[in-house]
C-alpha cells in the first residue's frame, strides 16, 4: 500500500481509506447495538463506541500491515 496518495495534487495518509471503511463499519455497527439496546448496559457509551471504533481501525491495519 502506498505511503501517500496523491488527490489531485493533495497528499493524504495512505491509511486514509482504511479510517474511511472502519468509521463506516463502526456506524453500521453502533446502529445494530443501539436498535438492541446494547449500550444501556454500558456505564459510558461514548466510551465504548470510541472503543469499538479503535478496534476496528486497528484490526484492518493489522491485517493491511502484517
Amino acid at each position: 500500500m502506498p505511503r501517500e496518495i496523491d488527490f489531485f495534487g493533495v497528499l493524504l495518509p495512505g491509511v486514509l481509506p482504511l479510517f474511511l471503511v472502519s468509521l463506516l463499519l463502526q456506524v453500521a455497527l453502533d446502529s445494530v447495538l443501539s436498535h438492541i439496546g446494547a449500550y444501556r448496559q454500558s456505564w459510558h457509551p461514548a466510551l465504548v463506541r470510541l472503543c469499538l471504533f479503535v478496534c476496528i481501525f486497528g484490526a484492518l491495519l493489522v491485517t493491511l500491515y502484517q
